[in-house]
């Protein structure tokens, strides 16, 4: 007797989600471009348009191509439901918008996303809702405030850029006994590393934009968790209007064909890489949770699969010296984006905290001689060896005292 088989996440990469949209025998998705549907039975159309049957009616509220990409992140997530927007921005936001109003509280950590950490330093208390942001990785100052009541639980795990990480089980645990929303941000880890439903987590949130599409050509972010979550998160995003547009979609459904194979690179660069660095006596600290000596090492190795391909490394000298070692870099691009094929670096002040002040920064324990790697798909070899030329020419350079 022949017993069903688990489809292995690097399987569902390339075929989940897809079925429903081949159309006339083509091997790919296509780009449904088409803003409004036609309905020749008028039940049908109204059916359709009040749920009460699948199908689409109008570009702001679904799309084929889209709704295709849901589908198949959906099911790497384990989810039950999911809804996608035009940028991780936008999902995190209309996510925290559907669920708060005046009075509610939220609790967080301190290392979040910059415009995760925007929100809540200044958008929400504007709203007055209260935020408590406690030092990330202490888990009992967490629960102690978690235990004085919240509505939402926020969590990134790893971080951007210090790659702390969050025992997400735990905190779950705290917040369900406290009623709270327990929602993750899984773009760093993608589901291939790390699936926060899993775990006991609400909802989980990417930024589609990053791993999961891989080429930096397409902006887009999608919320997955149980139905009854995802609804009131849909109805708020297709009122509002932050839609995922059909081709970006598009896109990152081809850029997730490849999501293992990337992400497994990625993983391996980024741990060679962090193992070059901590031997450099120009670098002050490197933050990786792959590495036995990163604080949250163990909690890493528990809940994730792979230690990702995100890590930063501050410098001595400070910004002086990150602005000599950068543009030395030949196997890099010096930019704002990160989960992409190539390597990207750039310092915390242009890229993940833009937004905030020095002191701000400095505040989250980001000091402004950080560098923020996203390792791309390049031989390994290739990589160290252009971070080893870099850095060597910074040397020769006069350091700052």
């Amino acid at each position: 007797m022949t017993h069903k088989k688990e489809i292995d996440l690097a399987t569902k990469t390339v075929w989940a989600g897809e079925a429903d949209y081949l159309v006339h025998g083509a091997t790919q998705v296509p780009v449904v471009l088409s803003v409004a549907y036609n309905y020749d039975d008028i039940d049908e159309w109204f059916d359709v348009a009040t749920g009460k049957k699948a199908g689409h009616i109008y570009g702001r509220n679904t799309n084929p191509t889209v709704q295709s990409f849901e589908d198949k992140i959906k099911e790497m997530e384990g989810a039950e439901a999911v809804t996608s927007f035009s940028t991780g921005m936008a999902a995190i936001s209309n996510t925290l918008a559907t669920f708060l109003v005046p009075g509610d509280r939220i609790v967080s950590i301190k290392d979040t996303y910059g415009g995760t950490n925007k929100i809540f330093s200044e958008f929400l208390p504007r709203q007055q809702i209260e935020v408590h942001l406690c030092d990330t990785g202490n888990m009992e100052e967490m629960e102690k405030e978690i235990k004085k009541g919240c509505e939402i639980l926020y969590l990134e795990t790893p971080t951007n850029p210090t790659v702390k990480i969050t025992d997400i089980e735990r905190m779950s645990k705290a917040g369900k006994e406290a009623g709270a929303l327990v929602i993750v941000d899984n773009t760093f880890a993608t589901p291939m590393n790390q699936r926060p439903l899993a775990l006991g987590a609400d909802l989980v949130i990417h930024s589609a934009t990053k791993f999961l599409g891989g080429h930096a050509d397409a902006l887009g972010g999608v919320v997955c968790g149980r139905k009854a979550l995802i609804e009131p998160i849909f109805h708020y995003r297709e009122i509002n209007g932050a839609t995922m547009d059909p081709m970006a979609a598009y896109l990152v459904l081809r850029g997730m064909k490849t999501l293992h194979l990337r992400v497994r690179e990625q993983c391996k660069n980024a741990m060679a890489l962090a193992l070059y660095l901590q031997k450099q006596d120009i670098v002050e600290d490197v933050f990786y949770p792959g590495l036995p000596e990163h604080p949250n090492h163990d909690i890493a190795k528990k809940q994730m699969d792979a230690f990702g391909g995100m890590l930063s490394f501050s410098v001595k000298g400070g910004i002086d010296t990150v602005r000599k070692v950068l543009p030395k870099l030949q196997f890099a691009h010096r930019a704002a984006n990160l989960g992409a094929v190539e390597t990207t670096v750039g310092p915390a002040r242009t890229t993940s905290h833009v937004e905030c002040t020095p002191e701000e920064r400095a505040a989250l324990g980001i000091p402004e001689g950080l560098i923020r790697v996203s390792c791309g798909i390049e031989a390994v070899d290739d990589i160290i060896h252009d971070f080893d030329q870099a850095l060597e020419a910074a040397k020769s350079e006069k350091l700052p005292s």
